[in-house]
């Protein structure tokens, strides 16, 4: 922008600059979630050309990805590639909706199974009062109610190292108290200077 002054010949130049906001890099919005990145190809988007057709009772047919789609449509249902990897790539006809949900009640009943395989470990010793091992009992049943396994651990230490029956009794005394929810995994056993019992939830 050029602005002239007043009385005077001479041009003053005036220069004005726009400021300029520091743009933000845009974050790439995920792809997906990890169970939506597991969603099958369903119907036209199922790409082989010969698909491997199974179904309900079991029988299975190889035959064109056209002619499985228009199976799938006279049945007002979906086209479900359940195995994408096979050749020809394994498919099915259901609704898709019940199909996912079956999925996800699936792994949820495998991460629970999985989630049991945790081992959570109690300890007392020797002279612990009964009002806590209550409390340990307590801890335990929580454990338990989320499907982990609980060990339960009596260290011996000097003399008490003599008199390996009473920690023994000490045990049997929390898996007696245990058993209307528990189930033993691994029996009253000597681990060095100390006895172990491990316990499983009931079914």
């Amino acid at each position: 922008m050029t602005i002239l002054i007043a009385n005077s010949n001479i041009p003053f130049v005036f220069f004005y600059s726009y400021p300029f906001s520091t743009l933000r890099q845009r974050r790439k919005k995920p792809s997906g979630s990890s169970f939506s990145q597991k969603k099958p190809r369903i119907n036209e988007r199922i790409r082989a050309p010969e698909v491997l057709l199974v179904h309900d009772d079991g029988e299975t047919e190889e035959l064109s990805i056209a002619s499985a789609l228009q199976k799938a449509q006279e049945e007002e249902l979906d086209l479900i590639e359940v195995s994408p990897k096979a050749n020809p790539p394994v498919v099915k006809i259901g609704d898709i909706g019940q199909y996912l949900y079956q999925l996800k009640k699936k792994e949820k009943k495998q991460r629970s199974h999985t989630k049991q395989t945790e081992v959570k470990t109690l300890r007392f010793g020797f002279r612990t009062e009964k009002h806590d091992l209550d409390r340990l009992i307590e801890r335990a049943q929580g454990f338990l109610g989320e499907r982990h396994l609980v060990k339960f651990v009596v260290r011996l230490r000097g003399r008490e190292l003599t008199n390996k029956d009473y920690a023994k009794d000490k045990l049997q005394t929390v898996v007696d108290a245990m058993e209307e929810t528990a189930d033993v995994e691994q029996e009253i056993k000597k681990q060095g200077n100390q006895f172990i019992v491990i316990l499983k939830a009931k079914k």
